[in-house]
């Protein structure tokens, strides 16, 4: 899966790329620098596998990963191929979620496209191209379903749900923001309508205000994304930028002296791996300590099954402990086991049920495979 980093020209994509991707992307000042796609995969943040591979001194420390693609800025009239419109629609219809870019900041050195600051109508402009887009796809799919419903009476039902899906697009809304039934849900997912794509908002801002709480565009941005349940992170891009070419300890430095515990390139990463509704298990030893991605509500059988199909195939129970329990034991699996912290899971446990937990033991048959699962 991959998600796809869109916005208006100038905004800060390509330079929020390429701080994520350390790719060296272009990014310039002047509309359509990205034409063609930039794509990079960039590793989860995760500091519990920092500390597995200090417990079990592992030689080798592997991160679970994601991909961002770095799409051209789109402009107003891209539904009807007006700038790099049609390329655009093209490449967001292959991602799986959007990032979108939006300028929270002043300065006349960068070239606004709409001339003006206004995050809510960069919005407006982006949502409404990819309306657009998605109406044509209703129109042709309820002509169609029209046709076949002579033979199968049994579509009018989808025909109604486009047709409100449709009657909601034309308000201006994002189809994301409907409320719909699971079953409808599984109808509208499947026709890759881009206004259901998933989405956080990214709110560029400049360097003086990254540690700051009283920026307006922020707050505005913040509160339209909450009426779409979507996401919204603050980043300054310039300075993840600069970070990005530093050493890990440096970074740390520059983050004390901005007064921020945490960078807005690892916020906006983890965000986007939830928005992506994945989930991470360990596995540790002293070979290596590895993250595995899977999705959020898999069961116990099916996760094992990502290390190995034979532990899926004949997986009988897990056994599973607290994180931070293990932790407590200083990692040691015998002081825990003493310690009446190891609980054991049948195939119905859905990983990620329990937060914090660690699969201790898939036994398959009478084979012990013993590997760390965390759960976010």
């Amino acid at each position: 899966m991959k998600l796809g980093i869109v916005g208006l020209p100038n905004v800060g994509k390509s330079t929020l790329f390429n701080a994520i991707t350390k790719a060296g992307a272009e990014a310039a000042n002047y509309p359509f620098c990205t034409i063609e796609p930039n794509v990079g995969v960039v590793t989860v943040p995760d500091k519990r596998l920092e500390v597995l591979t200090d417990i079990y001194k592992a030689k080798k420390t592997i991160y679970t990963t994601i991909e961002f693609c770095d799409i051209a800025g789109l402009v107003k009239g891209a539904s009807k191929g007006e700038g790099l419109g049609n390329k655009f629609l093209g490449h967001i219809r292959e991602v799986s979620a959007i990032v979108h870019v939006v300028r929270c900041f002043e300065n006349d050195n960068i070239v606004h496209v709409n001339g003006h600051i206004d995050p809510l109508d960069d919005i407006d402009t982006i949502n409404t191209e990819l309306i657009f887009a998605d109406l044509e796809v209703l129109e042709r799919a309820i002509v169609k379903l029209n046709k076949n419903m002579k033979a199968d009476k049994t579509l009018g039902k989808q025909v109604a749900l486009l047709e409100r899906v449709k009657a909601w697009l034309e308000t201006g809304k994002c189809a994301r923001a409907m409320e719909l039934e699971d079953e409808e849900k599984e109808i509208i997912s499947s026709m890759d309508l881009l206004t259901y794509k998933p989405v956080i908002y990214v709110a560029n801002v400049s360097e003086d205000e990254v540690a700051s709480e009283d920026n307006e565009y922020v707050a505005k941005v913040s509160e339209f994304a909450a009426t779409e349940g979507a996401g919204c992170v603050k980043i300054c891009a310039e300075i993840e930028a600069e970070m990005a070419a530093l050493e890990d300890d440096e970074r740390e430095m520059f983050l004390e002296d901005l007064g921020i515990e945490e960078s807005g390139l690892d916020k906006l990463i983890k965000a986007s791996y939830a928005l992506l509704n994945l989930i991470s298990y360990l596995t540790a030893g002293e070979p290596e300590v590895r993250a595995w991605t899977i999705t959020r509500g898999t069961k116990a059988p099916q996760a094992a099954g990502k290390i190995h199909t034979d532990f899926e195939k004949g997986f009988i129970r897990a056994e599973t402990i607290a994180y931070d329990r293990l932790i407590e034991c200083g990692g040691s699996l015998g002081k825990a086991r003493e310690q009446g912290l190891i609980r054991s899971e049948g195939k119905d446990y859905v990983v990620g049920r329990r937060c914090n937990s660690l699969l201790v033991q898939c036994i398959k048959n009478n084979l012990y495979a013993s590997y760390d699962k965390r759960t976010t």
